[in-house]
């Protein structure tokens, strides 16, 4: 970071007592841009802890997740644990939650209550289903939100199951969706003078608004989009293909002018001032013979001779990547995408980096997820100006 430059969300102070992903990673892209963030964990730890994959002992996921945090443990279920959160909270400009409706206010420490306290502070509330309605006191996880929303039922082969996703997409979408009502409401707050708010985020809503003209298509036609594999309802050729060598590409057509680089190359030319070539609905009607010509072509070449004749034509096309091929590319790497952090436990960590690159108030990882209640001496002896004394007698109570 140059000299003179600031992290657009320093001075703001966050309280992250969010579990497992949507929330927390929603703490952490505002970490990543500045905030001062402190994970707020149950004595027993944050159930993410657990997730994943482990080396000697020590959570991997957990260190990309928990990033630039400062980490406490406190229970809330305790009077004196709910004291002590109040505390934080006067102090705080945003806390982030993801109990189910209604806990908050069952420990005391609900909207009416930290507003009361509070006025500026803004509450980012993160469940499955929302605040309220006839689903709000069901369990809800990025998995329930990926089928209630409709992403299930058109991902797959259209003679196989509905296709889940192997890792949180609703959540990680959720959590973007998230830090952006959080950055929403801090403008709101501070450039109009007004006070803070709640956020009601549903983890069912961010991946449904993403899903494309679905709901009005079915509205205005009663159409129901239907699993097509790797194909596009909207535009062909749109697939993935093996070359000879035994690698997949995909090739993507979204723009006309892709379209037709594409069947000139393929060898193919003779079908472009056909009328139903003209859009992306016609050439979609006629998929089984555009992708036959695309399959054909690329399975008579291999990887490296298949893209460079793309790149040559302009055409869009790319290989499957798997992460070893993510954390090779030069792409990646120009753009600085994987980065190293040094970790306490661990030495050099490669990691993904901070979302985007702002020239003025760039972001930063400043260190990786830290240990079970890391900071609780900083936080407690030194933020509140907690004795030792009362400090060791809430550890053996168990209550941070």
């Amino acid at each position: 970071m140059g000299v003179g430059q600031v992290k657009p969300l320093e001075g703001i102070k966050v309280l992250d007592v969010a579990t497992l992903f949507a929330g927390p990673f929603l703490a952490t892209v505002l970490a990543d841009f500045g905030a001062d963030v402190i994970k707020i964990e149950h004595p027993k730890g944050d159930p993410a802890r657990g997730h994943g994959q482990q080396k000697d002992g020590v959570p991997l996921w957990w260190k990309m997740l928990g990033r630039n945090k400062r980490a406490i443990t406190l229970y809330l279920g305790d009077p004196k644990g709910q004291e002590l959160f109040l505390r934080l909270a006067r102090e705080a400009d945003v806390v982030i939650e993801n109990f189910r409706p209604g806990t908050l206010e069952r420990w005391n420490l609900g909207w009416e209550r930290l507003h009361a306290e509070n006025p500026r502070l803004i509450l980012a509330r993160v469940t499955g289903f929302g605040q309220f309605g006839p689903y709000a006191q069901r369990a809800g996880f990025g998995t329930i939100a990926e089928c209630m929303s409709g992403f299930a039922a058109i991902t797959g082969e259209p003679d196989g199951p509905p296709t889940l996703p192997p890792f949180g997409l609703a959540d990680g979408i959720t959590a973007l969706a998230g830090a952006s009502a959080v950055a929403f409401a801090l403008y709101h707050r501070d450039a109009h003078g007004a006070g803070g708010q709640q956020i009601d985020l549903a983890i069912i809503e961010p991946i449904l608004s993403i899903l494309g003209p679905q709901p009005t298509v079915y509205d205005q036609l009663g159409v129901v989009q239907q699993r097509s594999g790797n194909r596009s309802v909207n535009n062909a050729p749109r697939n993935t293909y093996r070359t000879r060598d035994g690698r997949w590409v995909a090739v993507s057509t979204s723009a006309q002018s892709i379209a037709e680089r594409v069947l000139r190359l393929v060898g193919h030319p003779e079908v472009i001032p056909e009328p139903w070539f003209q859009s992306g609905k016609g050439r979609a009607e006629h998929v089984e013979v555009l992708d036959g010509w695309v399959s054909a072509w690329i399975g008579e070449r291999d990887l490296q001779d298949v893209m460079a004749a793309f790149e040559a034509a302009g055409a869009a096309a790319t290989p499957i990547y798997d992460v070893s091929d993510v954390m090779a590319d030069p792409q990646y790497a120009a753009l600085g995408s994987i980065t190293t952090v040094e970790d306490e436990e661990l030495g050099p960590v490669r990691m993904q980096n901070v979302l985007f690159r702002m020239t003025e108030t760039p972001g930063e990882i400043r260190h990786t997820g830290r240990r079970l209640g890391a900071d609780n001496e900083d936080v407690y002896l030194g933020l509140l100006g907690m004795s030792r004394e009362e400090y060791d007698a809430l550890r053996e109570r168990h209550v941070i």
